[in-house]
């Protein structure tokens, strides 16, 4: 009894194991650069997973094909009885036809039986067909990382953005807070107006209110980040940088050209082409015969008592090849022939689409990068520029040379600067990670 027990056990447990959703790994700290948020959405992005369980069942599939080039062996057994046997005729000494009954009551057979392809069309295509059918599927899961590393790294780059943003709005409202403050004891003293102050707050309200708006976005496009990495929305992520490195990453190669092959998109356009070329030889050579080889053992018990009905057995066995040629099937054979040639044809203009495609992507992507890092050269001049203006105007206002409306003027001008720099930083990040993409440069592998 204890091993039917320990066989009912795995037969419960087996099925229940197989419902248990795989573990996502936990990110080793909640603070992550960009390499490590990559790195955790090549694993456990859900589209990434997908295409992985789409290579497997492709496999699946091929091995399924592949199957018909090994021997299929069955067996087979069956037993009757007879009512009434049947009958035949024999003729007599006379000439006479002459009825008699033929057989045992009991019959019992048991068939072992084998047959080999030795050719077959279609098991010719399964083999023809296993390596590019490989290549497509792991080139369809390599574009689906490169899609999902281009969206987590300009996600990445627009939630660094709106935290440095945050980072200027907070720092410009200490500026005004205690510009404010001073204005205010400048009035209380009669130095000045009420003008000074009061325009100080109008900035401090203005400054708070983006400040708000930034901070709400940062929580939005967090989420977005999460999703794109596949990262539980509860799980808390804090982003870690350099901004040194962050302007040594903008820098690209802009001399180099573009190579259409090196995108995944051409080249899987190339292996369906070897796909379809292995359909059109399917049909091109369909009126060759299959040709297989096959063997049966037969054992044979008899007997019209039942008691005894495996008492004795008669066994037979034979081998022999099989030749099945399609003689005509109503032109089907040529119609499939020439559609499989059309959709090849149609496959070559979709290279020459593609390649057109790929240098339009890369002229394009080529002139948002080129602009992108005009504007942040000419903004980390201005930034630089307006820093050293604020500086002057402030002393200059805190001597009692400049009015305040100059020092508004310079924070606003600097404010200004800074938001254009990091705009512009992140768009050259950006547009960059754009350009390898439509390089077929972009690195995969993390």
């Amino acid at each position: 009894m204890l091993p039917v027990a320990v066989l009912v056990w795995l037969l419960r447990a087996v099925p229940a194991l197989g419902q248990q959703a795989p573990a996502r790994p936990v990110p080793p700290s909640p603070e992550l650069s960009l390499e490590q948020c990559l790195q955790y959405a090549l694993s456990n992005q859900p589209l990434i997973r997908q295409a992985r369980l789409d290579e497997q069942t492709n496999e699946a599939d091929i091995r399924i094909g592949l199957a018909g080039w090994l021997p299929q062996v069955n067996l087979t057994g069956n037993a009757q009885h007879y009512f009434q046997l049947p009958f035949t005729v024999f003729p007599n000494e006379q000439g006479q036809q002459v009825p008699r009954q033929i057989g045992l009551r009991n019959t019992s057979t048991f068939s072992l039986a084998g047959t080999q392809a030795l050719y077959n069309n279609e098991v010719w295509l399964a083999l023809r067909s296993a390596r590019p059918s490989r290549v497509l599927y792991r080139q369809i899961t390599q574009t689906t990382q490169t899609n999902v590393v281009a969206d987590v790294s300009k996600a990445f780059f627009d939630v660094l953005l709106s935290q440095r943003q945050l980072g200027v709005y907070q720092a410009d409202i200490t500026r005004l807070q205690r510009a404010l403050k001073d204005a205010r004891a400048r009035y209380d003293a009669g130095v000045s107006d009420k003008i000074d102050f009061k325009q100080a707050e109008i900035s401090l309200n203005t400054s708070l209110a983006a400040r708000k708006q930034v901070a709400e976005s940062i929580k939005a496009k967090t989420a977005f980040l999460k999703q794109l990495m596949g990262l539980p929305n509860e799980q808390a992520l804090q982003l870690r940088y350099d901004t040194l490195r962050l302007e040594q990453d903008a820098l690209a190669d802009t001399t180099l050209g573009v190579n259409p092959t090196n995108r995944l998109e051409y080249q899987q356009l190339q292996t369906e082409k070897a796909l379809q070329a292995a359909q059109i030889d399917y049909y091109r050579w369909g009126f060759l015969p299959a040709l297989s080889a096959y063997g049966n053992y037969n054992t044979v018990f008899q007997n019209n008592e039942f008691s005894r009905l495996y008492s004795r057995r008669f066994p037979n066995s034979f081998a022999g090849v099989q030749l099945a040629l399609p003689v005509f099937t109503g032109t089907r054979r040529l119609q499939n022939l020439r559609r499989a040639r059309l959709l090849d044809e149609r496959l070559d203009e979709d290279l020459v689409a593609t390649r057109n495609l790929i240098t339009t992507e890369y002229e394009q992507a080529l002139a948002t990068y080129k602009g992108y890092f005009a504007d942040y050269q000419l903004g980390k001049r201005n930034l630089a520029l307006s820093q050293e203006v604020y500086d002057v105007v402030n002393l200059q206002y805190r001597e009692g040379i400049k009015p305040y409306l100059d020092v508004l003027v310079a924070q606003t001008t600097l404010r200004t600067a800074q938001l254009n720099y990091y705009v512009a930083l992140f768009q050259v990040l950006s547009s960059k990670v754009d350009l390898q993409r439509a390089r077929g440069e972009l690195p995969i592998n993390y």
